[in-house]
């Protein structure tokens, strides 16, 4: 048998999932086909290794045979999936149609545009689409359901500045990771943790659930859900009582260091122990070993902070770095996000249309109210959805499906696969993977920019997001120049600040280092990027705004310690961290690979709380609130501590059994400071279905 030699080609790009890791990667292509994608080995963070969830990006997205390869019709009830093929044309100019005639209605309000970072391209990501919105006047969607939180409250005590650099972990020689799963969410980072540990570091994971990272850990620290602020003011209490502060570095870098200490002697071990449930022995002893082991470090994610007070614990955490001095050393004080690096790239990619700041605005964590509130002025009566399925990921799930089942909201969404939402659109349009487009991508785990090449031309009738709203602004009328820049122009005007020897030399290399001089010490000599130019421990931006402008603690009213006729309807704390570790938010929640490896969603609990309500290992249970209700297998052991039950977030309701998945529990509250969401925040019971 002859094997024809057809020419290879290899381009190159990255990842384009919501995760720290952004990895770059390589697609090599045969005669017009992508065969195989693979991490980039010269790669400093990827190292050419891909996570488990991307490794088959090309057969479990671009040539899935679920593919969406042509535009769709609602030819059924919403939600029913029953759609017909119809040309683009017909599409465009019906969905045109109807938007100008709700417009003309009700007013431009009336449309609002859903999205998230299903990509976090800046080009495919909403740089056009974000244009088209503006442009149209349409409700302008608060976009800070991730990240916002725990950002503002760092930024009120250290500024807006990132901390020291991912990398820099392998320096430290005391690691906490607290409330972030790293094997699962943020696995290009682990091999310097790993680094770090042969030289001597240890390693503790402060998280209620013993995930795959505490397993790997020196230490585990089970705090309650929701209690972190606490357990940081309690570490403190202790690091100043026994004199184990860096009095020099508190006294040149700090403000309020003085009012804080007033404060510590209310958060001693015993009253943090009652609070967290954690034993005030382990708390003097995570104290300790903290300020006594140099350097040391913290890292944070995003998932502690989704609780009703989670920036109040990002604040009170990023106060232990300077309490002790942390600061001073490599691989020392607080590590987080880098996308602030990433500040030289033109993120509008040239293409900003001024957008009236008039407009109401709706936060997307509040989508399911917003599409059934009788009260909203005009109501919402067209929704474009792109780069996110809010019927699996938006909390309170159960209001969420029943606005998108309102016969009167014309929906739209753009996709590569009929996710949940989708289901329930009266137009869905396909949408090109990251293999068939151009990008750009920052990131918010590490420290290089990465340009995405179009490996192949669009698969089927798929077009890229950008193509989609220049189309449709140009049904809409809107004569703009904005609406006419290809994909091409749009990457080479992110890149233009940069300068053309940096741009060159991305395009040919695939990926730059940011300029991270400035992060190796960033604050050794203070120089915080606050109002005072220090460390904040007394923020007088929060005084002003009638916030306490010390860290404390606060019980969220939906919590074992809230609301005491609600604790007692509800006694269990209800964990919906990212514990599909073959999933990434809802991403590949359809793929039969993912699926087999997760085998289905079930609630861990543990042995006591099982006992106590006469359930066994693999019975099925109830778990409930006034928001909702699902059934599942329950898993009995010690995963969680008593008092807390955990199920993976996720899944989409109509691939489990129930019909339901986690977010039918979970509020859509808004947190303390930065508009990120409460729905960690969350009680249940559980029950066994007999």
């Amino acid at each position: 048998m002859v094997i024809s030699e057809l020419p290879l080609r290899v381009t190159r790009g990255a990842c384009p999932h919501d995760c720290p890791d952004t990895c770059a990667w390589t697609v090599t292509v045969r005669d017009g086909r992508a065969v195989e994608l693979k991490g980039d080995p010269d790669h400093p963070f990827t190292r050419g290794g891909l996570c488990t969830k991307v490794n088959h990006f090309l057969e479990d997205r671009t040539y899935h045979p679920e593919r969406l390869l042509r535009p769709l019709r609602r030819a059924g009830p919403k939600g029913s999936g029953a759609f017909e093929p119809v040309a683009w044309d017909e599409a465009l100019d019906d969905i045109t149609s109807r938007l100008k005639g709700i417009v003309a209605e009700s007013g431009t309000q009336a449309v609002m545009p859903y999205s998230y970072l299903g990509t976090q391209g800046l080009v495919q990501g909403g740089a056009m689409s974000d244009a088209f919105f503006a442009r149209l006047g349409a409700t302008h969607l608060v976009r800070s359901v991730c990240g916002s939180a725990g950002g503002t409250g760092i930024a009120l005590t250290i500024g807006d500045g990132p901390g020291f650099l991912p990398e820099d972990l392998v320096h430290s020689r005391y690691i906490i990771l607290w409330g972030t799963n790293t094997i699962s969410t943020n696995l290009h980072l682990w091999p310097f943790i790993r680094e770090a540990k042969a030289q001597g570091a240890t390693v503790v994971v402060i998280d209620p659930a013993k995930t795959r990272t505490a397993a790997a850990a020196d230490r585990h620290i089970r705090p309650m859900p929701g209690t972190d602020a606490a357990l940081a003011l309690g570490m403190m209490h202790v690091i100043v009582e026994e004199g184990l502060h860096d009095e020099a570095y508190l006294s040149a870098h700090t403000v309020g260091f003085e009012q804080l200490r007033e404060r510590l002697p209310e958060y001693t071990p015993e009253r943090v122990a009652a609070i967290t449930r954690i034993d005030p022995g382990e708390i003097r002893e995570l104290a300790r070993a903290y300020a006594t082991t140099r350097p040391a470090a913290i890292r944070l994610l995003v998932g502690m902070e989704h609780h009703a007070y989670g920036a109040s614990a990002f604040r009170a955490i990023s106060c232990l770095p300077a309490v002790v001095g942390a600061w001073r050393e490599r691989g020392g004080g607080l590590c987080h996000m880098t996308f602030q690096l990433f500040g030289d790239i033109d993120w509008s990619c040239g293409i900003s249309v001024p957008e009236d700041r008039s407009v109401r605005s709706v936060n997307m964590v509040q989508v399911g109210r917003a599409l059934t509130d009788p009260s909203l002025d005009p109501p919402i009566r067209a929704l474009v959805v792109y780069n996110s399925n809010p019927a699996a990921i938006a909390p309170n799930q159960n209001l969420v499906l029943e606005g998108l089942r309102r016969d009167d909201l014309f929906t739209v969404v753009l996709e590569h696969v009929m996710t949940d939402t989708a289901r329930h659109a009266d137009y869905v349009l396909p949408a090109t993977t990251q293999v068939e487009h151009h990008d750009v991508h920052w990131s918010w785990g590490q420290t290089y920019l990465t340009i995405n090449e179009a490996a192949i031309p669009p698969v089927g009738q798929a077009l890229p997001n950008t193509e989609i709203f220049r189309r449709l602004a140009a049904r809409m009328g809107f004569e703009d120049a904005a609406f006419h820049v290809s994909d091409e122009q749009m990457v080479a005007a992110a890149l233009t600040p940069l300068g053309e020897h940096r741009a060159e030399e991305l395009h040919e290399r695939g990926w730059i280092r940011v300029d991270t001089d400035d992060q190796v010490l960033p604050y050794a000599e203070g120089g915080f990027l606050t109002p005072s130019g220090k460390c904040e421990l007394f923020s007088e931006r929060l005084e002003r705004i009638g916030m306490d402008p010390l860290p404390g603690f606060t019980p969220a009213r939906e919590s074992p310690a809230g609301d005491p006729a609600l604790a007692a309807r509800y006694p269990l704390a209800l964990l919906t961290a990212k514990g599909a570790h073959h999933f990434l938010n809802s991403s590949y929640a359809n793929v039969d690979r993912a699926l087999k490896a997760e085998k289905e969603p079930t609630l861990d609990i543990h042995t006591d709380d099982a006992s106590a309500r006469g359930i066994l290992n693999g019975d099925t249970i109830r778990v409930f609130n006034d928001r909702g209700s699902i059934e599942l297998p329950a898993r009995v052991g010690d995963k969680v501590r008593s008092g807390v039950v955990s199920m993976p977030s996720g899944w989409w309701a109509s691939r489990t059994t129930s019909g339901s998945s986690a977010n039918a529990l979970t509020p859509d509250g808004i947190s303390d400071l930065g508009g990120g969401g409460d729905f960690h925040s969350a009680l249940v019971e559980v029950e066994l279905v007999r």
